[in-house]
């Protein structure tokens, strides 16, 4: 295969899949996947083990910013904190339910933003998240913006607990999900919004090999890439 190394940013909403699908386009081309929602989720497991976070007080914030430097986040492709792999544990409905406010706090983006940076300035890589075309790589060559019916997005969150041994029912995955849209298109810093240059994947009735199907011909068609025939 003759594949560029370009940087593909892969945004949109809470469970349309970024992750999982930008784990299968970066393992087709060879690249190296960045979890962008993954970090957050790491520095929200940390405020939580460390009293930064609770629900009767909320977060302290500035704790939380001060913490920062001394954090130890990396991506090896699992999620460590120190030599911690919290893949898992990030996945728990309690990191779910502060995640959004935690990714509001200015600070806290520029760090998460920082480590990608430092992952992906030298092209050859799919970030996902829910700011990466519009913010944190704008001139990123591929953008594309995934979305989906809320409810097939929660029954997909909700299975996925499952099968973490996660224990959560399906109203509340719902309702959690659907405050995540709410906070994440409104907060002030980085709201989530589609780039006006990202293509469009509603994968609401798609599988993800008709994701995979639709990817390699947007890849062919408009960025030159050239992929071996079966």
């Amino acid at each position: 295969m003759d594949i560029p190394k370009i940087i593909i940013a892969i945004d949109g909403y809470s469970s349309t899949g970024k992750s999982t699908f930008a784990q299968r386009v970066a393992e087709e081309l060879g690249y190296i996947h960045l979890d962008s929602g993954a970090l957050y989720r790491a520095v929200s497991l940390y405020g939580l083990r460390n009293g930064m976070i609770s629900a009767e007080k909320g977060i302290d914030a500035p704790a939380l910013v001060a913490a920062l430097p001394t954090l130890d986040i990396t991506l090896r492709p699992k999620v460590f904190i120190g030599e911690e792999d919290v893949s898992s544990a990030i996945r728990s409905m309690e990191v779910s339910s502060v995640v959004s406010p935690v990714s509001a706090i200015a600070e806290v983006r520029e760090y998460v933003d920082s480590l990608l940076h430092r992952y992906g300035d030298r092209g050859g890589v799919v970030m996902d998240g829910r700011d990466i075309g519009s913010q944190v790589f704008p001139n990123a060559q591929l953008k594309i913006f995934m979305e989906a019916d809320a409810e097939v997005r929660a029954m997909r969150r909700y299975r996925e607990n499952i099968a973490n041994g996660i224990t959560s029912s399906f109203e509340d995955v719902l309702a959690n999900l659907l405050a995540r849209d709410a906070a994440d298109s409104s907060r002030k810093v980085s709201p989530l919004r589609r780039a006006e240059d990202a293509i469009l994947l509603d994968n609401t009735d798609m599988t993800m090999d008709d994701q995979m199907v639709w990817l390699k011909k947007l890849l062919s068609e408009k960025y030159g890439f050239e992929f071996e025939t079966v």
